[in-house]
Parts: C-alpha cells; sequence; structure tokens
C-alpha cells in the first residue's frame, strides 16, 4: 500500500496524489497547473489506462483539469465526487477543453504564417465530454464501498459549491488504513456555502497550505469596502474591474452587489448596472442555483424562503456571446464588470484590463489568490507596465485588493482545522503551497503539536503500512528549455499512451471468440502496415 506525491508538491496547483491499495490504483485529483510552476512533476508510476479511479475533491481546475487529458491518455475507469462537482465539471471540462483548442487554433495561425510547425491542444472536446460520462457523484456523508480495497466519503470542505475533503479508507492484506485528503479547506463565515466541516479521525492525512503563510482580516465588511470602490469610481466616471473565478467567487460578488443595491450603499448612480462576461459563469451560477438546499448556508437559505434569489438583482446583465462582450467597452456610461479568469492570466479579462487599465478614473479589485506567474500577481505587486496582446499598457487604474474575500482557510484556519483531530495522525503531509509555505508549515506543526509532519517533492513515495518514505525525491526545478520540449513531445506522448491502451484492451480480450480475435487481429495488423514508414 503506497502514495505518492505527483503534484502540487512545493507548488499552489496542478494537485494530484497517486495511491496504490490491494490490485487498486487510484489517483485524488487530477489537476492543471496554472502560472508559474517551479519545479518539474514526475509522471504516474502506471499509465492511465491503468487507473481504476480518480476521487475529486472539487471543480476547479487546478483539481479537475487534466482530466480529459488522462482521458485522451486511455483512461476509462470512474470518477467519484459530489453532486456539484459533477454538475460543474460538466461545465467546467467543456470549457476548458474549448479554451485548448482555441488556443492552439490561436498559434497554428501564426505558425502558418510564419512557416513553423504547428501544435496540436492539450485535449479536445472529445476527450472532455468522454470523462465526463465517467463521473460518478455521491451526497456529503454517504459511504461509497467502491470495491474490496477502496472505500470513501466526501466531508463539505467550504471551499467552492461541492468542494470537500475525502476520507478514504484503503485495505491490503487485510490491513486497513484511513487517509485524509483535505482538498482546499475552504475560509470561515463566506457567503452563500457552508463553512468546512471537520474530520476527527485518520492515520494520515494529506494537507493543502496554500495560505499557509498569512492572516484574512479579522473583520471585514465586504459589502462597504466593495461599495467604497464602486462609489468612488463610478463619481470619477471610471468602470469597476473585478477578475473573477467564474465558479465560486463570481457567484460571491454577486451576493455582495445584490446586498449593496437593497441596503442603499452605493448612491447617485441609481440602478448601476453589473456585467457578468464569462459564459461559464453563466452556467455556474445556474449549478448554483440547481444546489441552493444541499449546499447553501443557513442564511442563504432563508433568503430563499423568503422569496430572495441570493445572486440576482435589477441592472445584472448577462454576456454569454463575443459580441456581447466586446458591446461592454463601447458602452460608456460607468459600470461594474466582473469577468474571467480569476488571475488574468487568459479568458476575456484581459480584453476589459486592456480597455480599462490605462484610464486613470477606473479600478481594477482583486478578491482572490493571485499565483506566482500571473498577470494579477504582477498588478498587485505595483507593475507599471504590462503587455496585453503584444501591446504595452501603462497601469494608470487603481488596484484594489479585498482582503480576506478569499476561498482559502488562513493559517488560522487551517491550524483549527488539523485540530480537530482527535488523535495525532501517524503523519501529516503538507502540499498544495508555494514552496516556503509547504516547509514552513510542516515545521510549525512539529515543533507546535508535535506531529509528524513533512512538505515532500514530486516523485516522493510513501509505504502506508509500514509508515517509512520509500523514496524521497528532491525537487527539480523547472528549466524553460526543457519544459518547451516536454510541450513539444505530447503529442508524442498521447500516440505512447493510445499504444499501451491498445496493448490493456487486447489482454482484456483473452478468451474471446476466435472469430473476434482474428478480426481484433487483423485490424491491428492493417494499422501497423499503414503506419509502419
Amino acid at each position: 500500500m503506497k502514495l505518492e506525491f505527483i503534484g502540487a508538491n512545493h507548488e499552489v496547483t496542478g494537485s494530484c496524489h497517486y495511491l496504490e491499495a490491494g490490485g487498486t490504483r487510484l489517483f485524488v485529483d487530477c489537476g492543471m497547473e496554472q502560472g508559474q510552476n517551479v519545479y518539474e512533476n514526475v509522471e504516474p508510476p502506471v499509465s492511465c489506462s491503468q487507473i481504476d479511479f480518480v476521487l475529486l475533491t472539487h471543480a476547479h481546475i487546478d483539481h479537475a483539469g487534466y482530466l480529459p487529458l488522462i482521458y485522451a491518455r486511455g483512461f476509462r475507469g470512474r470518477v467519484i465526487t459530489t453532486e456539484a462537482t459533477a454538475d460543474l465539471c460538466d461545465i467546467m471540462l467543456r470549457d476548458s477543453a474549448h479554451i485548448q483548442e482555441m488556443e492552439a487554433e490561436w498559434k497554428n495561425r501564426k505558425a502558418r504564417r510564419a512557416g513553423k510547425e504547428e501544435v496540436a491542444p492539450l485535449y479536445e472536446m472529445k476527450d472532455a465530454l468522454g470523462v465526463i460520462s465517467l463521473i460518478e457523484s455521491y451526497p456529503y456523508g454517504e459511504l461509497v464501498k467502491l470495491n474490496e480495497d477502496i472505500t470513501v466519503r466526501f466531508t463539505d470542505a467550504g471551499h467552492l459549491l461541492g468542494s470537500a475533503s475525502i476520507e478514504v479508507w484503503a485495505t491490503e492484506e487485510e490491513i486497513t488504513k484511513k487517509l485524509v485528503f483535505s482538498g482546499d479547506i475552504g475560509n470561515k463565515h463566506k457567503p452563500l456555502i457552508q463553512d468546512p466541516h471537520y474530520i476527527d479521525t485518520a492515520d494520515y492525512v494529506i494537507m493543502e497550505c496554500t495560505y499557509g503563510d498569512r492572516y484574512h482580516k479579522k473583520v471585514v465588511n465586504y459589502e462597504q469596502d466593495l461599495a467604497r470602490i464602486i462609489q468612488e469610481t463610478l463619481d470619477r466616471g471610471g468602470n469597476v474591474v473585478i477578475p473573477a473565478f467564474a465558479v465560486g467567487r463570481t457567484q460571491e460578488l454577486l451576493y455582495f452587489i445584490r446586498q449593496i443595491k437593497a441596503d442603499g450603499l452605493v448612491t447617485g448612480h441609481d440602478g448601476f448596472e453589473v456585467y457578468v462576461d464569462s459564459p461559464l459563469a453563466v452556467e455556474a451560477t445556474h449549478v448554483f442555483k440547481q444546489n441552493m438546499m444541499e449546499c447553501f448556508d443557513e442564511e442563504t437559505k432563508a433568503l430563499v424562503a423568503q422569496g430572495i434569489n441570493p445572486i440576482e438583482f435589477p441592472g445584472l446583465r448577462l454576456s454569454v456571446t463575443s459580441e456581447e462582450s466586446k458591446n461592454i467597452n463601447f458602452e460608456t456610461t460607468p459600470k461594474v464588470i466582473i469577468s474571467a479568469a480569476g488571475m488574468c492570466d487568459a479568458g476575456r479579462i484581459r480584453h476589459h484590463l486592456k480597455h480599462n487599465l490605462w484610464r486613470r478614473e477606473c479600478s481594477v479589485i482583486f478578491a482572490g489568490y493571485q499565483a506566482e506567474g500571473t498577470l494579477g500577481r504582477s498588478l498587485l505587486e505595483g507593475a507599471k507596465e504590462v503587455k496585453l496582446f503584444g501591446e504595452s499598457i501603462d497601469v494608470e487604474a487603481h488596484i484594489e485588493l479585498i482582503d480576506g474575500i478569499s476561498g482559502h482557510a488562513d493559517r488560522d484556519g487551517l491550524l483549527e482545522w488539523i485540530h480537530a483531530f482527535k488523535e495525532k495522525p501517524a503523519h501529516v503531509f503538507m502540499v498544495h503551497g508555494e514552496d516556503e509555505v509547504c516547509s514552513s508549515f510542516a515545521e510549525g506543526l512539529k515543533t507546535d503539536m508535535g506531529l509528524e509532519a513533512s512538505a515532500p517533492f514530486s516523485g516522493s513515495v510513501f509505504d502506508l503500512i509500514a509508515g517509512a518514505w520509500i523514496r524521497e525525491a528532491a525537487g527539480i526545478p523547472i528549466v524553460k528549455a526543457a519544459a518547451a520540449k516536454k510541450k513539444a513531445s505530447s503529442v508524442y506522448s498521447r500516440l505512447l499512451a493510445a499504444g499501451e491502451r491498445l496493448l490493456q484492451v487486447i489482454r482484456r480480450n483473452e478468451g474471446g471468440a476466435n472469430k473476434d480475435l482474428a478480426r481484433f487481429t487483423d485490424q491491428i495488423m492493417s494499422l501497423c502496415d499503414k503506419w509502419d514508414r
């Protein structure tokens, strides 16, 4: 029985862990890396076609975004998650595939003009639709026996609609060990969704520490802070631009703005318009409405009981088409624009920044984590000039931060979560945090709580029965040239994965009818004759 660390080790994004117990192989999360990546990630120890399950903590792309990729490489197992996460993945993975295809098309137009080699998308829409068809969902709190080796249960993590910590009971040779994967632990007292629920027993804990070195403001009035910035900006005749994740952050902002309008906190601009410019955010908002009763907190349920939709209000405008998005910047009336992506590294938000960053009367509000290497992080750190679509843009707009509107627990919240365990786990593994944060938080758990804690690098392998390391890997810094080479070889990697899947299919057909096996053989030989050069 072993646990191998694949992604989000000494990094914040790209979460992926490999667990092997008895005859079962599974991933916990399968996330895409975003922003600047510091260390190389190892490849999983088995081919994707050999993975039986993926357990998914939540739908954010840095936890779920590689699901279509492993499908393209042969995965045909089961994806197990919560009901709301399944609903969100249905839209987010399709959106991600669309982005992959559009970016490849854009790059290939440039490549053709320059006489350079074309690129293939990381994955395609058919891969997203394929893996979506493999998703199975279960409610919070239900014990789900996947097979003789693995039983799981999802507990509300309070991070995003449907987000969960996952309890995993893994059995091998009649020995059972309980692992708890924290997922992303939510910030308390957030709008809409419930506070994180705690778990009190585990042999091993795999714990995120994104905000392990910082504290949220203790007394925060989000409505007043947001209302102040909107009031000042509209008074100057400018636009308020808010980069926001389409799922979670956008809906929270709509909740605050509905309250601002209801309480009359912005004056002199009656009926000011709020544009949500993101097809994904529009679809996600519908998912939030569908999952109100299971996932919303008591305060929000009380509003619903009164017939009040907590994320709708007069003046709300939803932009879906490209034409609608473009028209926003031709409308001269001061307004609020909420658009994805939340870290400004892709999507329609970049167009709105291009039109508004250079205007002194405008404001850009950040209300969420900005990873290293992203445009959002650069703006928060005081960049005076940025490049958008190959054009240099002066930064003259007011850059604002509303601290505390975070989906992640801060250091106090993380400590409260780990303190909830009634008995000390045998080992706590820190993941999903920046390089120094992972190490320092692990050291803090050792010195302050007397816990066995460590911050493994990608490629580290732990024996869960022996309670000892099989391999402690060192961090391998990413070299840009190596990263470029790795990207260029991605299509060949898919070809190799297809070959591995074919071998798996051949083995599963052992004992089949001779007539079927002969036809299968002829098809394979015909394919080989076509491509053997």
